[in-house]
This record gives C-alpha cells, sequence and structure tokens, in this order.
C-alpha cells in the first residue's frame, strides 16, 4: 500500500508541474482541463507522500523504506520545476529518474523486503531478481520513451529536449520496437536453461509470442498519425496493469460502461481514443 500511495504522489505531482504542457498534450487530464484545482491536487499529493513515509516507517523494513525514498527523489527529480531538478526536461536525467523509480527501487526494495521480513530469510541477491531488475529497466525506458512521441509537438513548445525531440519519432520508435524485442529474447534464452521443464515452456512459448505481438503490432503503426502512436505506447504500456479512468469512475459510481469496459481490451477509452496512464512518465 505504501508503494501505491507513492505512485500517487507522483502522478499528481508530475500533472501539477506539466499543467501547461498537458493542456498541449493531454488536455483532458483532471488538472489540465480545470476539472481538478490545483489546490485539490496538491492535497492528494501531500496526503499521499506523508502516508506512504508514515506507513513505511510502522512497517520498520529498511528495504522498502529504501525503495519508497528512491521512488520519492527520484519522481521529484523528474518533475518538479525546480533549480536542478525537472529531468524530464533532459533526455539522459530523464531515463535516469525512470529506471530508478520503476526499475531499480521498487523491484529490487520490495524482493528485499519480502526475503527478509516476510519470509524470515537473509538477503541474498539472486539471478532471477538481477534478470528481472534489468528486464523491468529496459521495459519502463522503452514506455517512456514511446509516451514522449505523440507529444513531440508540445514537448518541443515546451523546451524539452527528450529522446524524440532530439532523434526524431520513427528513430525513437523502432529503437523502443527493437529494444521489447531484444528483452523479450533474452527473457526467452534464459527461461530455456530453467532446469524445470513447465517454466522452460512458459517463458520460452509465452515471450516468443509477445516479441511476435509487439513486433507485429509495430509494423501497423502510422508514425505521423498521433492516435496511432499513442495506441502502440499503450499497446505496450497496457501491460503494467493500467485502466481506463473513465471506467475506473464509472465503477466507484455504481455503474458499468460497456462501451467503457469493451474498450479496455482494445486500448481505447469510451470515446474510442488511445488511452494511457503515463503514472510518473507523463
Amino acid at each position: 500500500m505504501c508503494v501505491i500511495l507513492m505512485n500517487l504522489y507522483s502522478v499528481a505531482i508530475n500533472q501539477l508541474f506539466d499543467i501547461e504542457l498537458d493542456k498541449v498534450n493531454k488536455p483532458d487530464l483532471p488538472l489540465a482541463s480545470g476539472e481538478m484545482s490545483i489546490k485539490t491536487g496538491a492535497t492528494i499529493a501531500g496526503f499521499a507522500f506523508s502516508m506512504s513515509i508514515v506507513m513505511g516507517l510502522m512497517i520498520q523494513s529498511p528495504p522498502l523504506m529504501c525503495a519508497i525514498l528512491i521512488y520519492f527523489f527520484a519522481t521529484s527529480a523528474y518533475s518538479v520545476n525546480l533549480p536542478f531538478l525537472r529531468w524530464k526536461k533532459n533526455a539522459f536525467l530523464a531515463t535516469i529518474a525512470i529506471i530508478c523509480m520503476r526499475g531499480l527501487g521498487i523491484p529490487v526494495g520490495i524482493f528485499l523486503h519480502v526475503q527478509k521480513y516476510v519470509l524470515g530469510k537473509s538477503i541474498c541477491l539472486t539471478r532471477s531478481l538481477t534478470f528481472a531488475t534489468v528486464f523491468i529497466s529496459i521495459v519502463m525506458f522503452v514506455v517512456g520513451l514511446l509516451k514522449d512521441i505523440p507529444d513531440l509537438e508540445g514537448d518541443k513548445a515546451h523546451g524539452m529536449k527528450n529522446f524524440a525531440v532530439l532523434l526524431g519519432k520513427e528513430r525513437v520508435f523502432w529503437y523502443c520496437t527493437y529494444l521489447m524485442i531484444i528483452a523479450y529474447g533474452a527473457a526467452v534464452v534464459i527461461g530455456a536453461k530453467s532446469t524445470l521443464m513447465l517454466s522452460k515452456l512458459v517463458t520460452v512459448l509465452g515471450y516468443s509470442t509477445l516479441a511476435l505481438m509487439v513486433w507485429l503490432r509495430a509494423q501497423s503503426v502510422d508514425l505521423s498519425n498521433d492516435k496511432s502512436t499513442s495506441s502502440y505506447h499503450f499497446y505496450v504500456w497496457k501491460t503494467q496493469g493500467t485502466t481506463d479512468d473513465k471506467c475506473c469512475r464509472s465503477q466507484t459510481q455504481g455503474t458499468t460502461d460497456d462501451k467503457c469496459c469493451r474498450s479496455q481490451t482494445q486500448g481505447t477509452n469510451a470515446e474510442g481514443q488511445p488511452t494511457c496512464s503515463d503514472g510518473p512518465m507523463g
């Protein structure tokens, strides 16, 4: 729960400092559209941060607390517009922040927390943890780059120097696709070395299928169409468990939107537009 709350802080703080940028790139977001006030957004960010820290201290797990703090510092450095911060304006600093947030801090911290404070084992960095950390880092790096492609014009206008601005849409798009194929290929190789036949079959067949799906989807993307590139970004990102915000709101209000529920499996919202939940990488 404390990690989820820190993720909520991450999303809130990013949107608070991106209001003008989001008016161009993502005008439907709550703060950019005016649906939510800045005061409410700041309250949510402050509450989520405070509760995350309090819960982390109550659990009394150094690895988990370190993961929370790494997430906090990385996402703040990425989003907050203060001297030496706002790393999202620089391609390399943005990459460091994204990898620290999602690739290093959370997976390693939670693994060590479970190993030591849940299972009662001695702390040990395993080969599987190393691979998972590298794999997740690559995936989150790719997701961050793909997000920037449909946002190119708005990012240029606001002085962003991300990879999409520096290298262009096409090069970034195919670099991302190749990285995903390489990551899946590495997973296939690691899985093939498993001594358990079931694990070997599931890993090899599963990641081979994912690689093929990503490759085939990439062939159909129209790089001149922001909706198409955004849909591809969502296609990769939705494997991380994101959902349509409008669906979430309708469910909390006790209603069910059939169009919305169907759209979750298609990567679009109720209006048929590609959806994405950028989290700390917005």
